[in-house]
């Protein structure tokens, strides 16, 4: 059991609050597009924020829990960019102005955090009460790996069914007005597209909320790992959304990665469900003491490589795609014979 002291705990929820609001602030006093390197600094900052949290978890904690907390920020995080290739779907779907899109971002991840805090409180309070709820999270992330692989989420060019009942129910304008949700035309009051937008919006942080916290839950059972944990991979990722920029979309085998992550979980959780077993159908009721569990360390150790992997391998595509596309420009451009180019001269 996680036993870390009062203050620590306290006083972690009020800083990273603090930082989050500040986030906030500076986005509306500064709306701009971030440059690069501003982003490059952002991203760095929070990453470097979340090592040191890991290194009191080790200090205040113990080694266990710190590789809980590291195993379970990084599954959220790689599911983070995941949500934030969606993200960029969606601008583009909707035509969000560039200099409107930090706005967008910033109640993106908000809505993210009250979702993935409301789906915490209740996966605690399931987990705590029925243990069989880990055979339903684990069959729920081995599907959605499934569906990961299949390309399913990525359909950018269908609407959610609220999307498309909120375009036929409300007078929608296809002007932006910044990012008011309502503008007056000729006196008449009309919702702009950002409301369509934010709509888009929370229904996909809704479904990654619904991703994330069983992944997350079969690492760690602590709440406060996994409310953390959730904090630190969403902070930056405005930031990260304009440093990785194109990048996003040359990471083409990163589902897979992020497939096998939420695979690897699922197993992990029907595992653990064997060996706390209660249902009087399987075993008996009794608990499969020969069911392994899959320690923090290997799932750890499974996160980095399969995320490494599926980076390395996506650039290195990325790459081989380039230099064919600029071959077969060089074959496209028409190149003098030698006597042509004698009688040119």
């Amino acid at each position: 059991m996680l036993d870390l002291p009062l203050w620590f705990e306290v006083g972690s929820l009020v800083v990273l609050t603090l930082i989050l609001v500040g986030d906030l602030l500076l986005v509306l006093k500064r709306p701009h597009v971030p440059s690069f390197t501003e982003s490059t600094l952002w991203v760095a900052f929070y990453v470097g924020l979340a090592l040191v949290f890991a290194g009191l978890m080790f200090l205040l904690g113990d080694a266990e829990h710190g590789g809980q907390f590291l195993a379970g920020w990084l599954t959220e995080y790689s599911l983070s960019i995941d949500n934030l290739f969606v993200f960029v779907i969606i601008m583009a779907r909707f035509s969000v102005p560039r200099k409107l899109q930090q706005e967008v971002l910033m109640v993106g991840i908000i809505i993210a955090l009250i979702l993935r805090g409301v789906f915490i409180l209740l996966g605690a309070s399931l987990i705590e009460n029925f243990s069989w709820i880990f055979y339903l999270f684990g069959a729920w992330l081995v599907w959605t790996a499934i569906q990961q692989v299949r390309g399913d989420h990525e359909d950018d060019d269908s609407e959610t069914f609220i999307v498309r009942m909120l375009r036929k129910r409300v007078n929608l304008t296809d002007e932006y007005d910044g990012v008011k949700l309502r503008t007056t035309i000729d006196g008449t009051r009309f919702f702009t597209p950002m409301l369509v937008v934010f709509v888009a919006i929370g229904t996909t942080d809704l479904l990654f909320a619904l991703d994330s916290i069983p992944a997350i839950f079969g690492i760690t059972h602590s709440a406060f790992i996994v409310f953390t944990a959730n904090v630190f991979a969403l902070m930056g990722l405005r930031q990260l959304y304009f440093l990785l920029g194109g990048l996003l979309e040359r990471l083409e085998y990163l589902k897979y990665g992020i497939a096998f992550i939420l695979a690897f979980i699922g197993v992990k959780l029907v595992l653990h469900a064997m060996h706390v077993n209660e249902l009087p159908f399987i075993n008996g009721g009794e608990h499969i003491e020969w069911a392994p569990e899959i320690s923090t360390w290997m799932s750890l150790g499974v996160i980095v490589v399969a995320m490494a992997v599926a980076t390395v391998a996506s650039l290195i595509k990325a790459r081989v795609d380039a230099k064919r596309r600029g071959n077969r420009l060089l074959d496209e451009v028409p190149h003098f014979t030698e006597d042509a180019g004698r009688r040119d001269r």
